[in-house]
C-alpha cells in the first residue's frame, strides 16, 4: 500500500497565486473585452539586461564546442560567481566571506523551502503575520506544524508574529522557545523594512534563546533609506545565527532565468539533543551535494554578468524604473484617500482596504470594477486580513492607468 504524505492534506486550499489566476482566467473568459491589469504576482515586465544577455551568448557558444563545453557543474556553484558575490553583494559592505561558505542555487523559492532540511523533524519555527507563503506552506508539507485551525486561519504549532499597523508592521522576536525564524526584509509582502537597529535586536535575541534566523534579503537592491541594512551580517554577531537567502529574480529580472544564492556561515550552529553544537554549513553542503546538480552553467554567467559594471548600471536602471512605479503606486493611492504602508524600500505597496471591507471582497471589486489584478492581504495570514498587496513591477504606463481607474471609482466620499 502506498501511504501519501498525509501533511499535505492539511493545506487548506491551493496555492495563493494559483487561486488568484483562476479567478482572473474565469473573469477573463466573462469579459474577453476587459483590458486587465497585473498588479498581483510580482513577477519583472522588463527584460533581461544587455550585459547580462550578451554573456549568456557567450555560454552557448562555449557549450557548442567540445573543448569549452560544461557537463555537470560543482553543486556548490562555479568558483567564478561564488566569488563575484562575495566581491559585490559583501565585500562593499565591510563584510568578509570564505568562498565556501556561499552556495549557488536555481531559486530562493526553492532554497527557503529546503534549508528547513538540515534541522530536526521536531522543528519549530516562527514566522511573520503576514507571510510569504512558501515559508510556511513548506513548513506543513514536511510536518513541522499541527492541523489547520480553520476558524482563526493559522495551523496549530507554528509561532506567528504579529505584524500590523501599531508596530509598523514588523515582526518582533519570539517570546517562546523556537528552532528558526523566517524574516524577510525589506518585507513580502508588506513592503517595510527593518532598520539596523531593530535587526540588532533580533540578533541579540536569536544568541540569548539559541535560534537561527532564515534571512530573506531578495529586496534589499529596492532599499532606498540608509538606516536598513542591505545584509543581515552588517549586524556584529550575525554570522552565528543566521543564513542569508538572496535571488537575482528582482535585481536582475531573473524570474524566468532561475538563479539564487544562500550563505551559511561557518560560525553558525545547531545543535544536536545533547546540546552539542553542530556547524550548519558542511550539513547544507551534503544536502546540496546530494539532491542538487547545480545551476546551469550559462545562468551562472549571466549572474556573474550581474556584477560587471555594465551589468550593475544596466539593472540598476531597471530597479529604479520599477521604485517609480512604486512611488506612483503610493503617492496615487494615497491622494486618493487610501492608507498605504511600504513602497518605499521594496517594490510593494500594503494597502489598507476601504471601509473595513474584506480583502477577497476588495479584489473581486477591483477585479470586477476596475479590471486590475491585485493581492488579498488574507491570503498572506490573518494578519493581512483588511489589506491588499500592489507590485510596481508592471510596465509605467499600466501603473499609471491601475492608479487612475482604482481613484475613479471614489470609494471615499
Amino acid at each position: 500500500m502506498a501511504h501519501v504524505n498525509e501533511n499535505y492534506l492539511k493545506l487548506p486550499g491551493n496555492y495563493l497565486f494559483a487561486t488568484i489566476a483562476k479567478k482572473v482566467e474565469a473573469f477573463s473568459k466573462a469579459h474577453p473585452e476587459a483590458n486587465i491589469i497585473r498588479l498581483g504576482i510580482g513577477d519583472v515586465t522588463r527584460p533581461l539586461a544587455p550585459a547580462i544577455i550578451e554573456a549568456m551568448h557567450k555560454a552557448v557558444d562555449e557549450m557548442g564546442k567540445a573543448e569549452t563545453f560544461r557537463g555537470y557543474g560543482p553543486e556548490q556553484g562555479y568558483d567564478f560567481l561564488r566569488q563575484a558575490i562575495i566581491d559585490g553583494d559583501y565585500k562593499t559592505r565591510g563584510i568578509d566571506l570564505d568562498i565556501d561558505e556561499v552556495f549557488v542555487g536555481d531559486g530562493a523559492k526553492t532554497d527557503v523551502a529546503c534549508i528547513q532540511e538540515i534541522f530536526g523533524s521536531d522543528l519549530k519555527f516562527a514566522v511573520a503575520d503576514p507571510v510569504y507563503p512558501v515559508y510556511l506552506d513548506s513548513n506543513v508539507m514536511l510536518g513541522h506544524t499541527g492541523d489547520w485551525n480553520a476558524e482563526k486561519g493559522i495551523y496549530d504549532g507554528v509561532v506567528y508574529l504579529p505584524c500590523t499597523a501599531e508596530n509598523g508592521f514588523k515582526a518582533e522576536p519570539p517570546t517562546e522557545d523556537v528552532d528558526i525564524v523566517y524574516l524577510c526584509n525589506p518585507s513580502n509582502p508588506t513592503g517595510t523594512a527593518m532598520s539596523k537597529a531593530e535587526l540588532e535586536n533580533w540578533v541579540k535575541t536569536a544568541k540569548e534563546k539559541k535560534f537561527i534566523i532564515i534571512y530573506d534579503s531578495a529586496y534589499e537592491t529596492y532599499i532606498t533609506e540608509p538606516d536598513v541594512p542591505h545584509s543581515i551580517f552588517e549586524i556584529e554577531g550575525a554570522k552565528e545565527v543566521a543564513i542569508e537567502l538572496r535571488s537575482y529574480s528582482k535585481c536582475a529580472g531573473f524570474t524566468g532565468t532561475r538563479c539564487s544564492y544562500v550563505v551559511v556561515p561557518k560560525a553558525c550552529v545547531g545543535y544536536k539533543a545533547d546540546g552539542t553544537a553542530v556547524e550548519l554549513n558542511p550539513m547544507w553542503n551534503r544536502r546540496q551535494c546530494t539532491f542538487f546538480n547545480g545551476t546551469p552553467y550559462v545562468i551562472q554567467r549571466a549572474a556573474e554578468a550581474y556584477y560587471s559594471p555594465e551589468g550593475q548600471k544596466q539593472c540598476l536602471a531597471d530597479v529604479n524604473y520599477y521604485m517609480e512605479n512604486a512611488h506612483i503606486i503610493r503617492d496615487g493611492l494615497v491622494a486618493a484617500g487610501f492608507t498605504v504602508y511600504g513602497a518605499t524600500n521594496s517594490p510593494y505597496a500594503w494597502v489598507q482596504t476601504p471601509n473595513g471591507m474584506k480583502s477577497w471582497d476588495f479584489f473581486d471589486l477591483l477585479l470586477e470594477k476596475a479590471h486590475v489584478v491585485t493581492t488579498p492581504g488574507s491570503g498572506f495570514g490573518p494578519h493581512g486580513e483588511g489589506y491588499l498587496r500592489l507590485t510596481a513591477f508592471g510596465t509605467k504606463e499600466n501603473t499609471i492607468e491601475a492608479v487612475k481607474r482604482i481613484a475613479d471609482l471614489k470609494l471615499f466620499k
